[in-house]
């Protein structure tokens, strides 16, 4: 029996997001955390730091593109399965401002044998700051062992 047919797909997102967070030092270093996690969707939230704001005095766009990616890398790799990404574009909206509590909200568009798509949208209390669209692609492996029974 594999960990599948064992865990809910609920559980196998939580328990992938688990795993990756535990080696995720570039997500952890900025401050995210995850809100809310399961089969095809992340939601990460950042709030933006003194160390975040460019020469405008606005959220880094580098930070805001960060903070969509990694919702993108959480939603995709939700199904225990290793996936990267392959492209991913962002359209910036509004600013982001400093002390916002960025939300990132991704979601799985379609998955299909090695690619997926994933649409992931930056707000800060309810307003949109940034559209992010990323492309993935699944690699060798698994986040989870296979249970043997």
């Amino acid at each position: 029996m594999n960990v599948k047919a064992a865990l809910s797909p609920e559980d196998i997102a939580r328990a992938c997001a688990e795993a990756m967070w535990a080696e995720d030092d570039a997500s952890k270093g900025l401050g995210m955390e995850i809100v809310e996690i399961g089969p095809g969707f992340a939601t990460l939230a950042m709030t933006v730091r003194p160390d975040m704001v460019n020469g405008q005095r606005i959220a880094h766009g580098g930070f805001i593109f960060t903070l969509a990616d990694s919702a993108f890398a959480f939603a995709c790799n939700s199904h225990n399965e290793r996936v990267v990404a392959a492209q991913g574009q962002i359209t910036f909206i509004k600013p982001g401002k400093l002390g916002d509590r960025l939300i990132a909200k991704a979601r799985e568009i379609t998955r299909g044998g090695r690619s997926g798509i994933y649409d992931v949208r930056v707000t800060a209390d309810e307003v949109v700051i940034a559209e992010f669209r990323g492309h993935s692609r699944v690699i060798s492996g698994t986040w989870l062992p296979a249970q043997d029974q």
